[in-house]
Order: C-alpha cells, then sequence, then structure tokens
C-alpha cells in the first residue's frame, strides 16, 4: 500500500481526486480523513502536527525564571495527537510513502516531521517527495511521475525559525508579563518579528503625535474657453526653481486673491502636450497580491486564506512566492485560451489573443526565483455556485492580473495649459487615456480623465470664481496592511509567509486595533520598554541576520546547531540589560495596561472606570475602585470593545466601538445607553402569558444598547424576539393577521426596512437558517467554506463553537484568528 501525505485535508481529498480519476473512497480514521484507491492511500495533515517546546519542569512560570529558558533543551512533541496516530497506523502498513506538502520551508519542515513519524515506526519503507506549484491534474500527475528527495536543509532552515522563535518568545513573554504581573490568558507577548514589527507602528504613531500643523493657503479659479469651464491652480517658483501651490503666508496669499479676484480674463502663455506610456503590471507575488486585495477591502490574513482555498481547489498557483517573472514554459496563449468563451472571463482574454501579434510577451519583475512561479490562474476555472462571492472576486483579481501582464500598455495624452494674470500665474493640467490598453482586461487602477480644452498661446480666457483656501499640513498616514507587509518585506522583516501572520498575532495579542492598524498604549509601552533596556530585541537588523542565517542553513552554508547557539547568545546579552531594570519595566508595563483600558471618571466614587472581560470571555465596564466600588455598565454582547478618541460631553467617558467584522458598530457613550434604557410602545399581548397572567410585548432597550421586543413580566415571563441595534422603529397601523401584532418599520439609512411582524420576522429567520444546513451559518462572516473548515476541526454546531477555546480553534484553523471566534462565540 501507498500512503501519500499532503499537508492538509483539502489537499487531501483534491490530489486523491486527480489520481484516482475521481473514484477513491473515504473513511474516517481516529476522526481524520482518509482517502483510498487502487492500493493508495492519501492522508491530510493539519500543518504542523508535531511542535517544538521546552520539557515539562520549565512549564510553571513562577518557578522557572525567564533567562533559563534560554539553555534549556528543546524537545518535540505531538499537536494533533489524532492526526499523528492515525500517520502511525497507515504507516506501519506502507510499502512506500510519497510526501506531498508544500513546497516552501515549512511545507519542507511539515514533511520532514511526516518523514520521522514514519521512520518511527516502519524503518525500511522507501519515501520520496513530490512538488508542485498548483493543484491541477498536469501538474499533479506530473510531480507523481517525477518524483524527487526531501530537501533536509531546507527543513532546517524552518526548524531553526521554530527553535529561534519558542526561546525569544517565552523567554521574552515570561519576562515582561511576570515584571508586570499579567499572567493567564492576559500575558504580554513578545516575538522576533512581531516585536521589530510593532515598532514600525509605534514608530509612526509616534510622529503623527508629534505632528505640528503648519498652516498655508492654496489658490483656485475657474477658466473659460466658449461654454467650456475647467479648473486652474496658483502657483509659483520656489527658491529651488520647482513649482510650488502652497503660499506660507498669509498676507501674500490674500495679496493674489485679491488681485485675481478683480480682473475677469486670464491670457494664455504656455501649452505643453506630451503623450506617455503607461506600461503594464508586474506578474503577482505574495506581497503585490496582498497589496491589490487590500484594495478591494481584504486584509493581509484573509487574502491569504482564499487564495489558499483557491490554490487547493487546483484554480490558481501557489499564492506564497517572491517570484515576478513567469517561467519559460508558461504558454500565455494557451493559457488564455481556456478562458474564451467564459460568460465573465472570456471577452477580455478573446480581446487579448485577437490583439496579439506573432507572440505575446508578458511582463517581467525584478525578482525571478526558481521555487514557485508567479501567482497565477491555472486554467481551470470554478463556477459561480462552487466558490463564495469573496472567492470569486479574489479569483477574478488574480486572472486580471494574469491578463494585464500580457496586455498592450496604455497611452496617455497630457495637456498643461499655463495662463498669466498680471505678474500672477495658474496652471491646468488635463489628462486623456488615448489608448486602454490594459486598463480594458484590469478594471483596478483609476482611469479618470481631467479635461482641458485646446487653447492657443495669446489666447485671453475668462477667469471666474477665484477662491482661496486655507489648509493645514497633515501628519504621515498610518500603515495600511498591504503598504505595511511590503515596508516589512524591504527591510528584510519576517517572510512572504509569515508576514500576515504577524500582523494577525499583534491584533489578537492586543497591540493593534482598527485599519488601518494603530497601536495600543501597551504596545507604545512594550516598545519603549524594549528601546530603552533591550533595543536589539525590536530592531529590524537582527531579525534580518536571523533570516539571513536560515537562508544560510536552506543553502548548505550554515547548520542549525551554530545558528541557534548563536541566537541564544544574542539573547543572553539582551537578558544581561534586561535584568537590572526589571520593576521599572514592570511599572511601566501596568500603567500602560491600565491606559489602554480607561473610560473615564466613575460617576459614584471618582476613581477610573475601566473596560474589563469577565470568566467568560465577555466585555463590561467596572469601576478600579471594586472592591470598595461596585458600580458597572454593561457593553454589547457582539464584537470586541475599542475605546474611541472622542469623549461624551455630558459624563466626560470616552466613546466605545465593537469591532465584529461586518457588524462592527460604534457603541458609544455605556453610560449613556445605560440611561437611554427602558420600555418603549406596547405592541399586544404576549403569546406566552397574555391569556394567563395578562403579560405584553413592548419594544424594550437594554443597557448595553441591545433592543428587542419582550413581555413587560420579565423575569417572570423570558418571552423575547431580537431587533436591530440601529436605526428609528416606527410601529405601523398595519397588523398580522396571525398574530395581531402591528408591523414594524426600522428606518436606518437611505432605505427603510420594512421588518413586518416581529414573531414571523423571527420565524422566517429560523427557517433560513434551518436550510443553511448548519446553524454555524447563521453567524457573521461564516459562509460556507469556514464551516467546512471548522468541522475538520471538530466543530459543527453553535454549541461546540461556543464550548471551544478560540486560541486552539484558530491554531487548527487557518485563515481564521482567535479574536475572530470569540466574536462568533459573543454572537452566538
Amino acid at each position: 500500500m501507498e500512503l501519500i501525505i499532503t499537508e492538509k485535508d483539502n489537499a487531501a481529498r483534491r490530489i486523491a481526486d486527480i489520481l484516482s480519476g475521481g473514484t477513491y473512497d473515504s473513511s474516517r480514521e481516529n476522526g481524520v480523513n482518509v482517502y483510498e484507491w487502487g492500493g493508495k492511500r492519501c492522508v491530510g495533515l493539519s500543518g504542523h502536527v508535531v511542535g517544538v517546546d521546552f520539557p515539562s519542569e520549565y512549564s510553571d512560570w513562577r518557578d522557572v525564571e525567564p533567562v533559563e529558558l534560554i539553555d534549556a533543551d528543546v524537545e518535540k512533541t505531538a499537536t494533533k495527537e489524532n492526526i499523528v496516530a492515525t500517520l502511525r497506523i497507515l504507516a506501519r502498513k506502507a510499502n512506500r510513502v510519497t510526501i506531498a506538502t508544500d513546497y516552501d520551508r515549512e511545507g519542507e519542515l511539515i514533511g520532514k516531521e511526516a518523514y520521522e513519524i514514519v521512520r518511527d515506526v516502519n524503518e525500511e519503507v522507501p519515501i520520496r517527495r513530490v512538488r508542485f506549484s498548483s493543484i491541477t491534474e498536469n501538474e499533479v500527475q506530473d510531480a507523481f511521475e517525477n518524483p524527487d528527495e526531501l530537501d533536509f536543509d531546507l527543513a532546517a532552515a524552518g526548524e531553526a525559525r521554530q527553535i529561534i522563535d519558542l526561546i525569544w518568545g517565552a523567554a521574552l513573554t515570561r519576562f515582561l508579563s511576570l515584571s508586570a504581573g499579567q499572567l493567564g490568558d492576559d500575558f504580554i507577548s513578545v516575538g522576533r518579528v512581531q516585536s521589530p514589527t510593532l515598532k514600525l507602528i509605534v514608530d509612526r504613531e509616534r510622529e503623527i503625535q508629534a505632528f505640528d500643523p503648519e498652516d498655508y493657503w492654496e489658490l483656485f479659479a475657474d477658466l473659460h474657453k466658449d461654454d467650456t469651464a475647467f479648473e486652474a491652480q496658483y502657483f509659483y517658483r520656489d527658491e529651488d526653481g520647482n513649482e510650488a501651490e502652497r503660499v506660507r503666508e498669509e498676507a501674500t496669499a490674500d495679496e493674489v486673491h485679491e488681485t485675481l479676484a478683480e480682473r475677469e480674463a486670464a491670457t494664455v502663455v504656455d501649452v505643453n502636450r506630451r503623450t506617455r506610456t503607461d506600461a503594464p503590471p508586474t506578474p503577482f507575488n505574495t506581497t503585490q497580491f496582498i497589496r491589490a486585495a487590500g484594495a478591494l477591502g481584504y486584509s493581509a490574513q484573509r487574502a491569504m486564506s482564499i487564495a489558499e482555498d483557491l490554490y487547493t481547489a487546483g484554480y490558481i498557483t501557489y499564492p506564497r512566492t517572491d517570484n515576478t517573472v513567469y517561467p519559460d514554459d508558461l504558454e500565455p496563449a494557451d493559457l488564455l485560451d481556456e478562458f474564451v468563451g467564459h460568460s465573465a472571463l472570456g471577452d477580455s482574454a478573446e480581446s487579448l489573443l485577437e490583439d496579439a501579434d506573432d507572440e505575446i510577451e508578458p511582463t517581467r519583475g525584478d525578482e525571478e526565483t526558481t521555487d514557485h512561479p508567479p501567482i497565477h490562474p491555472t486554467g481551470e476555472i470554478p463556477s459561480r455556485g462552487d466558490v463564495s462571492e469573496d472567492e470569486w472576486e479574489i479569483f477574478e483579481l488574480v486572472v486580471r492580473r494574469f491578463y494585464a501582464t500580457v496586455a498592450d500598455a496604455a497611452v496617455w495624452e497630457h495637456l498643461k495649459v499655463v495662463t498669466e494674470v498680471d505678474e500672477y500665474r495658474l496652471k491646468s493640467n488635463g489628462k486623456r487615456l488615448v489608448e486602454p490598453g490594459y486598463h480594458d482586461v484590469y478594471p483596478y487602477f483609476s482611469t479618470a480623465e481631467n479635461y482641458v480644452p485646446d487653447v492657443d498661446e495669446g489666447e485671453e480666457l475668462r477667469l471666474t470664481d477665484v477662491e482661496l483656501e486655507e489648509k493645514q499640513t497633515q501628519p504621515p498616514r498610518r500603515y495600511g496592511q498591504s503598504r505595511l507587509i511590503e515596508t516589512m518585506e524591504d527591510m528584510g522583516i519576517g517572510t512572504k509567509s509569515t508576514r500576515h501572520n504577524t500582523l494577525e498575532k499583534l491584533y489578537d495579542r492586543g497591540y493593534i486595533e482598527g485599519d488601518p492598524p494603530r497601536p495600543t498604549k501597551l504596545a507604545m509601552a512594550v516598545v519603549d520598554a524594549a528601546e530603552n533596556y533591550a533595543d536589539r530585541v525590536v530592531s529590524e537588523e537582527m531579525t534580518a541576520q536571523l533570516e539571513a542565517d536560515m537562508d544560510a542553513i536552506a543553502s548548505g552554508e550554515a547548520d542549525l546547531s551554530e545558528v541557534t547557539d548563536e541566537s541564544r547568545e544574542m539573547l543572553e546579552e539582551i537578558f544581561a540589560n534586561l535584568a537590572e531594570s526589571r520593576d521599572e519595566i514592570g511599572d511601566h508595563l501596568r500603567k500602560s495596561l491600565k491606559d489602554d483600558k480607561r473610560l473615564g471618571p466613575c460617576p459614584e466614587c471618582g476613581e477610573d472606570l475601566l473596560v474589563r472581560s469577565s470568566r467568560h470571555g465577555s466585555y463590561f465596564v467596572g469601576c478600579d475602585g471594586y472592591p470598595d466600588c461596585e458600580y458597572t455598565l454593561p457593553l454589547p454582547s457582539t464584537g470586541k470593545p475599542l475605546i474611541l478618541d472622542e469623549e461624551c460631553e455630558e459624563h466626560g467617558l470616552n466613546e466605545v466601538k465593537m469591532l465584529a467584522g461586518r457588524q462592527t458598530f460604534v457603541h458609544g457613550c455605556p453610560l449613556c445607553k445605560a440611561e437611554e434604557a427602558g420600555e418603549g410602545p406596547v405592541l399586544g399581548d404576549c403569546p406566552e402569558c397574555g391569556d394567563e397572567h395578562g403579560g405584553e410585548l413592548a419594544v424594550k432597550t437594554l443597557q448595553s444598547g441591545s433592543r428587542l421586543v419582550g413581555c413587560t413580566r420579565y423575569p417572570d415571563c423570558e418571552y423575547s424576539l431580537p431587533l436591530p441595534r440601529r436605526g428609528e422603529i416606527e410601529v405601523t397601523d398595519e397588523h398580522c393577521e396571525e398574530h395581531d401584532l402591528p408591523e414594524l418599520v426600522i428606518h436606518s439609512g437611505d432605505e427603510p426596512w420594512e421588518l413586518g411582524c416581529p414573531i414571523c420576522n423571527y420565524q422566517e429567520f429560523q427557517a433560513r437558517e434551518s436550510e443553511s444546513g448548519s446553524d454555524l451559518e447563521a453567524l457573521d462572516g461564516l459562509g460556507a467554506k469556514t464551516v467546512e473548515k471548522l468541522a475538520d476541526a471538530g466543530i459543527e454546531s453553535i454549541d461546540d463553537l461556543t464550548d471551544a477555546d478560540p486560541d486552539a480553534v484558530a491554531e487548527a484553523v487557518d485563515g481564521v484568528s482567535a479574536d475572530r471566534i470569540r466574536s462568533w462565540q459573543a454572537e452566538a
């Protein structure tokens, strides 16, 4: 029996389908899917099923000094015991083993882990390695016909990263957490890659906070030729002879404005026409893909998760790549031909083939590697029913990027007109798209035109509507996720496979919030402490050097032990500096932790009101004076609270925003919400207790801001129906014939929502939920693909989800963060 081992279950299912011609049978062994056909069995891992950790005697944080971890032994333990057990059972019966994990450093290490599990129970079985960049029929079959050997050097590079990240992360995390008294779930996390990344974000925030705006003025006017009006802007030459539009002196701006406003005409003194070639973009590498997906509203983590699913399904090539040059054996015309006739993508492919001359020459980027090609479609096209809307949008982005790389350049015509009024000059810049080129097939870049009419030198143009605008210089903008990943790449921080995960960790661990990411006060404090006492912790040079060392391992120029020993020595030097300032660092971190949670003064005792979390993971507002003061305020059950800068004028409390994916909303001042709570209009008899006890249904607003239709006899009768949180509720004169309740209309946004009878509305919702096949799909952002991933991790219902450990589920399910799981749990 041949045993085939893939990195994930969906890859195993796809490869089994290809190699068996769709005839495989599936079974479950220890909760693991096994696919079988013709003497072959295929099983998927769940990423790393073996992890590195310290021996158990180092597990008690209070009994082990963090510095002891630097030289502690590191051992391998099973992290997915059921998968390891299944692999052992199957390996004992195998007469050949084929490792088909992803072709990158992490995939090679996962393959080596599988190799060691197999060798532990079957010393003689031949083990081979197959590699592919897309899970398509031709490439998979070709890979299995031309197997290779495991690259133990490449795997060792991945293993070195694991060991170094464990030692650095565990030792520094324990030191800071113990210093600040933050144990349990609230520990302060530090990492070799995440710390310099966090410093990038903090440094930008410092620039923003230190920015001192300056006033300046700009002047605009309308020029007219015949019946056509177009805009012109005042400019002058600065000391270096460059064109400048910002006037720094108010008196000068007033003088120019007064002169222009008095005149009725401007004279054309210069007309400049030129054409500009707009070259098509280069092929997608990982970073540029994340940037393009970010422009469509996808976070880096979400974009990569979707891309990985599309890769596993065979629709696109491997999405973790630095390459920006297509391989020589890629035939662009053949790939285009696969899309001809498709309802949404076929016209563009056909036009590219028609416009092509003899041979299509794709664009080339600066980076050419030999492991994986740039991200591009494979030629297999999903039907719209096979993928979600998000997956289709990302798939189309990848397809159209490929189209763009084989399309013609665009051509723009630019027209610059300079006019003069006395000694003051105005300029008008027009542009027109003459040849659309690649823009016809890649509609993600702006093609906005600015019309300026043809004029001649010496021509007089009517001058009207002179405007003087007072402005201020703006601070630098926060890094968006894609820009941050580009910066990390430029500085050598992390790898193409880890950068988006690093950002997700920073979100999960409370260091950054919002999008673009903004550092919390804890993040500022951690970076500040590191800079003052151990600056190498946040140094990009340090982590870039370690990345270079791991590349040396992969190429056989260094070995694992010498690189990890060097890293340990570096960490020992850092601890020598940290130990002397432990108390000072702890005080600094404790203050910042409290600052991140502070809302304002307690109305009962004057101490600080803080955002707190209960043992069940929900959030509320509590007094820092507890137990002497037990004042509390509720917060919504949906989402994670973010304290805003806006302050309530009445109560002096900061407003709160609840982060919950697409359901994110501003809750406002918690005290205002609590004071707004109460019963609204009565709608009719309660169906549970109205006949017997006279209970009635009324519109209610809870202190948490939630709204519902509930019985007036609560808590004796708990009958209730949910209502939307936002919008004005109108009780209409129309009544439901079945339940004798008035119909409701919610006024929110442009169009009113005719909710109707609240009982009928809720019954319809329950029916839709039942038809969806899983109650999990009733939660926001949980589509069929994610439900399938959760099911593979043992989460098959809302009950399973609410009982689960978010961190454990996040580790088992690709593309879903622990914070996201907590928001689903709160919503459930």
